[in-house]
């Protein structure tokens, strides 16, 4: 490898590294804090479903509150948004601690808890993982996502472990007062090497609710975007069965105690691990949909060997292949993703990640918890084995790729915005009509090429889009969108991509000799 293409190349920079560790220690802390809440419910209830909420209670947050955290991380000043939710979750974390050491932490206040640090961690989430790049050259940007990833695997592997022993020898809340500490080292990094500061921008700062439907509206209208989307939802719904019940096979499949649940998950995230520092050069020689593939059949089957199988050396086994292929394909949803969001909306790209990803999580991890209590611990495993399997159906319909640079990149738009009085930020709605003149004969093949332009136009802030024939002039076509308000249509001009712009250009190619493009804005009466 050279050294821009090695993963370790990113941590030659004090500050990165210094983020990257800290960030460890976090995620060990998290892994932690949920194994000894997992294994502490089923000491207290004995409940299937119960211990499975653990991860909803985790998860949950992250489907409610990311992206709109992810319009805030691009809106607002990042450190004093993350630094708050780390001071929000050290408290929880201390009260946490401090009720199950002194025997009142019942199952619905450990429940409760671990759904406030989960709340904090969806806040922060989206501003952490756009900013602790910050210090890394952007060529060297895929490398350091890959060496986070790496960093939270390792975490899962360690901090279950790690939970484990310490909930052996000293119980639940012990663990949960480590959790304080490894809180608070994640503050401490934030303090040291804050992110850096928004670029300044002429334009109106979007609004919480405005960013929000801005983020939903682009996946939607995001060809790329959505399949991802949807992939990594079918993926992680089925694939939450195994890591909600990992304490009930521990419990009743392999006879062990919290040691066992521990080393069950450590053997996950080793796989993980392992996965994370081949995963890039088999992406590149195998491809995205391939590496999808590989990883539904193994996880699949994995599923089905927890199911049936007692011997604990082979479970043990099966779960680092169960984690390599967990690994392997939510880093190949995360990365694309990324890659594929222009930068006004990347922090909402990763959210909505998140959002698909956990919120699938938290919502399977609950549904397989129920149907484990109800069916059995094999049935549900082996449905969610034959559910994983049939999410290769979904390769034809959402192709996964890539975005190319000339579609994320922002260019300059084709015309000099030209009003006599320009409206407040506020005004609105705003309906655009651009008029063509096409030449003769060409109609079919200029309706064909303006057809795309739906997608760009509403995925960039429109609200409405279509095209008009002039029945006075047959000749010539309208094309017309709505946009919410003034700041809004300044917005969508300036997200325009170099490939948008080409589109536009081959628009312009069925121009008739000596016409161009009448642009007209229009602004709603109230």
């Amino acid at each position: 490898m050279t050294p821009s293409a090695s993963i370790w190349s990113p941590l030659r920079q004090p500050a990165f590294r210094g983020l990257w560790l800290c960030g460890a220690v976090f995620f060990i802390g998290n892994g932690m804090q949920t194994m000894a809440a997992a294994w502490l419910m089923i000491e207290l209830t004995g409940s299937s479903f119960l211990a499975a909420l653990v991860q909803t209670a985790v998860f949950l947050p992250m489907f409610l509150l990311a992206l709109p955290a992810g319009v805030l991380a691009d809106t607002t000043d990042r450190r004093r948004l993350i630094s708050g939710a780390l001071i929000a979750q050290v408290g929880a974390c201390v009260l946490l601690a401090g009720l199950v050491l002194g025997g009142w932490g019942g199952p619905a206040t450990v429940l409760f808890l671990v759904f406030v640090c989960g709340c904090c961690t969806a806040v922060l989430t989206p501003a952490w993982n756009s900013s602790v790049v910050d210090p890394v050259p952007r060529d060297e940007w895929p490398q350091a996502i890959t060496a986070i990833g790496i960093a939270y695997n390792a975490a899962r592997a360690i901090g279950p472990t790690l939970a484990g022993l310490l909930f052996a020898m000293l119980g639940a809340g012990w663990v949960f007062v480590v959790t304080v500490f490894t809180t608070a080292v994640m503050w401490e990094s934030i303090r040291r090497w804050p992110p850096k500061a928004h670029p300044p921008s002429r334009l109106p700062a979007e609004r919480l609710w405005g960013g929000t439907l801005s983020g939903l509206r682009f996946a939607w209208h995001s060809r790329i975007i959505l399949a991802q989307l949807v992939r990594v939802m079918a993926y992680s719904s089925a694939g939450s069965a195994l890591w909600a019940l990992l304490p009930v096979i521990a419990q009743r499949q392999l006879g062990t105690g919290a040691q066992g649940f521990g080393l069950l998950m450590g053997c996950m995230g080793t796989g993980a691990v392992a996965s994370g520092l081949v995963i890039g050069r088999l992406r590149s020689r195998f491809g995205l949909d391939a590496i999808i593939a590989a990883a539904c059949v193994a996880f699949a089957t994995v599923m089905l060997l927890a199911a049936w199988v007692r011997v604990p050396a082979l479970v043990y086994a099966a779960m680092m292949v169960g984690g390599a292929a967990w690994m392997a394909a939510m880093s190949t949803f995360n990365t694309a993703t990324q890659a594929s969001a222009p930068p006004w909306v990347r922090s909402r790209a990763v959210a909505l990640h998140i959002v698909a990803s956990l919120g699938a999580f938290a919502i399977g991890s609950a549904f397989w918890g129920a149907v484990s209590d109800i069916a059995g611990l094999t049935s549900a495993l082996v449905a969610a084995g034959a559910l994983m399997a049939a999410g290769l159906l979904l390769a034809r319909p959402f192709p996964l790729r890539v975005g190319e640079a000339h579609e994320v990149t922002q260019g300059t738009p084709w015309d000099e915005l030209f009003v006599e009085a320009e409206p407040s930020p506020e005004a609105g709605p705003v309906a655009v009509e651009v008029g063509y003149r096409i030449r003769n004969g060409e109609d079919k093949a200029f309706l064909d090429t303006i057809s795309r332009m739906k997608a760009p136009r509403r995925r960039d802030g429109a609200t409405f889009w279509r095209i008009y024939k002039d029945l006075g002039e047959p000749s010539r076509y309208v094309e017309r969108f709505i946009v919410t308000s003034w700041a809004d249509y300044l917005h969508q001009r300036a997200r325009a991509t170099v490939a948008d712009h080409a589109l536009e250009a081959e628009v312009r190619e069925f121009l008739a000799p000596g016409e161009s493009p009448h642009m007209s804005h229009y602004i709603a009466e109230r």
